[in-house]
């Protein structure tokens, strides 16, 4: 999947079009340059899925966790985890923070910069790819 977003309103589309097209999907790993969006879409992501406070950059905490309040998640407290890599050195360090439970715990995780735990991921996960445009629109690739 390729779109086109021109507006901070596309992006919460945008998020709903990929959160249907995956709608089994736990594990999403979004990618892109420094200010390419990728917090902005998970923000995105997180509005969506009616989380109970709104979102922010986890780059200090390197994590950031959200309760979903949202009736059609009847399973129970679904929870979104929003992971920042960034400062990640190297992949065991995301063993300090306990990452194999976030990612096997069935709830949605949704990490910027996870290249830098490539050797940690799950074998099934959606890969978003944002590239940010001259003209200030962002290519957004998904694949799974």
């Amino acid at each position: 999947m390729k779109k086109v977003c021109k507006t901070i309103e596309e992006l919460d589309l945008i998020a709903g079009e990929i959160l249907k097209s995956y709608p089994e999907e736990r594990i999403f790993a979004v990618s892109g340059e420094l200010g390419a969006g990728k917090t902005t879409l998970i923000k995105s992501f997180c509005r969506k899925l009616g989380a109970a406070d709104a979102a922010r950059s986890p780059s200090f905490a390197i994590i950031n966790e959200y309760e979903i309040r949202n009736p059609k998640f009847e399973i129970g407290n679904v929870k979104i985890f929003h992971f920042d890599f960034y400062r990640i050195k190297k992949e065991e360090e995301a063993f300090d923070i306990g990452i194999e439970e976030y990612l096997y715990s069935g709830n949605y995780c949704f990490m910027e910069w996870a290249e830098r735990i490539a050797g940690l991921m799950p074998a099934e996960f959606v890969e978003i790819r944002i590239e940010a445009k001259n003209d200030g629109t962002r290519l957004i690739e998904v694949r799974s």
